[in-house]
């Protein structure tokens, strides 16, 4: 959802080293199944091509996606402010995101990298003044790498020793993860999230906070009250006070090299749907989901019926309104709505107590503080010194009085509410990946561990493991014996 900020110190990204793709293809149903998947987001488009991958052209399901909207890509999105486009929604890839990334190389999609991270500043805002702040830089100078060192310098002096036990604690985290991208032969299918997370060693750290799992690795409360606090504000909307693996994600997330596709992540979404060959219907949102014996019926706003084999959800189950028959139980858990309000214009420098708009850093994140009306404000693009685009998030809506205060001047303002990700909080409560016992499958039952692009495609390609191998078990049970390696899939590409 969130930016991240482009620390000057190598704080290491989380997901690493994926999988070869290959055309190989493995054990499935004996004749073709009818999968309906509700949700044309990163979870639901992502599923449709493991799918496509896994299966032999004779037993290709049958694949319709549901999207209630008039796009796809769901909490990946677009707005335009004044002509120009920016991410609403998921804005940000690291590098080493791989599936991500294969994604991008098979669609020809051009990745949009930052070039200017050794030309931006941060700052960290109390409501009263700076705590900290680093040097900024016009673009294009050939200072760049000098300034860059300095502001490494900087936040070493103000943080010290315990940045380095932050990145090792990271990374440790980052080598667990990477257990799901190793060959099949070393890794189950998973029917449970739990399960998925035990299994790399995970699991633990979504059953205590950030704050308790910081403290104990030895970082100094200066630094998790404020540079960690600020990272998780921008990237998950919360405190410290999150779980520790979705605070750890949003911590690896702050590396720099990050990257988004050219035109918005969305086409991602949209790419992988025209790739795996899934009949989309947009504006059509699934009202009811009832079963009878082996088959699921979907009823739609439009009054239509569909019958599938299958049924995914691709979306989280906790704003929707579909009727369940039989009826589902999930654990009750409440969505992070985070405001993201763009504005064409310039900042206010005496809002935050500075004589000139150019002491303002380029990014301004804020410590946990319920009376701060946001969590952070950045730079989209600069167009002259007197005419930037911003986009600022908040937990709550940006009153008009309150936005002509941090604004001198506003040219448009866009504001959107977005029910972006899990509200986390420690002992995390995991729905199931199977919800019903038989074959309606919920992917987003991840989401409470980790909530990015990239999380939301390994859970699906192994809800797309299990639905195929549950299929040609022809059983509920007992499906890890089933799933066949493949000698050539499993291979890491150095990338």
């Amino acid at each position: 959802m969130a930016g991240a900020i482009p620390f000057f110190l190598p704080v290491i990204a989380l997901v690493v080293s994926l999988i070869g793709f290959s055309s190989t293809t493995y054990p499935v149903v004996s004749s073709s199944a009818s999968i309906c998947v509700i949700g044309a987001g990163v979870g639901g488009s992502s599923l449709a091509y493991f799918l496509k991958t896994y299966s032999s052209d004779q037993n290709m399901p049958t694949l319709r996606i549901f999207e209630k909207s008039g796009v796809v890509g769901g909490r990946m999105a677009t707005v335009k402010v004044v002509g120009d486009t920016f991410e609403a929604g998921a804005s940000i890839i690291h590098p080493k995101n791989m599936h991500a990334v294969r994604f991008a190389q098979l669609l020809n999609l051009k990745r949009k990298t930052r070039v200017d991270d050794d030309a931006s500043s941060i700052g960290i805002w109390d409501g009263r003044k700076f705590l900290f702040k680093t040097i900024s830089l016009p673009p294009n100078s050939r200072f760049g790498k000098i300034i860059s060192f300095l502001n490494s310098f900087l936040v070493l002096k103000r943080y010290g020793w315990p940045l380095f036990l932050m990145q090792r604690f990271v990374e440790r985290t980052v080598n667990c993860f990477l257990k799901y991208y190793q060959h099949f032969e070393s890794r189950p299918v998973f029917e449970t999230v739990e399960e998925m997370l035990k299994w790399a060693n995970l699991h633990s750290l979504t059953q205590r906070s950030l704050q308790e799992q910081l403290a104990e690795a030895g970082l100094s409360q200066r630094l998790i009250s404020e540079l960690v606090t600020v990272i998780t504000r921008i990237n998950y909307g919360q405190d410290v006070s999150i779980s520790a693996l979705a605070g750890t994600v949003s911590l690896a997330g702050s590396d720099s090299g990050l990257w988004s596709v050219e035109g918005g992540n969305w086409k991602l979404a949209d790419g992988l749907i025209n790739h795996s060959n899934a009949s989309l219907n947009l504006h059509e949102e699934i009202i009811s989901v009832s079963r009878s014996g082996s088959i699921y019926v979907l009823d739609s706003t439009k009054g239509s019926s569909y019958i599938c084999q299958v049924v995914v959800i691709a979306t989280p189950l906790d704003e929707l309104n579909i009727d369940f028959s039989p009826p589902i139980s999930v654990p009750q858990r409440k969505l992070q709505h985070t405001y993201t309000t763009f504005v064409r214009g310039l900042l206010n420098p005496a809002y935050f107590g500075l004589n000139s708009g150019t002491e303002i850093p380029d990014l301004v994140g804020t410590i946990e503080d319920s009376s701060l009306p946001f969590s952070c404000i950045g730079v989209q693009k600069t167009y002259n010194e007197d005419d930037k685009a911003y986009k600022v998030f908040s937990r709550s809506a940006l009153p008009e009085d309150l936005l002509d205060q941090i604004f001198s001047t506003r040219k448009e303002t866009i504001q959107l509410n977005w029910a972006a990700y899990p509200h986390f909080e420690a002992p995390e409560v995991f729905a199931p990946f199977v919800l019903d016992g038989f074959h309606l499958y919920y992917i987003n039952a991840f989401e409470n561990a980790a909530s990015t692009i990239e999380t939301s495609s390994v859970a699906a390609e192994n809800v797309a493991r299990l639905i195929l191998t549950r299929l040609a078990s022809g059983s509920p049970s007992n499906v890890n014996h089933l799933w066949m390696p493949a000698s050539e899939y499993g291979q890491h590409v150095d990338l």
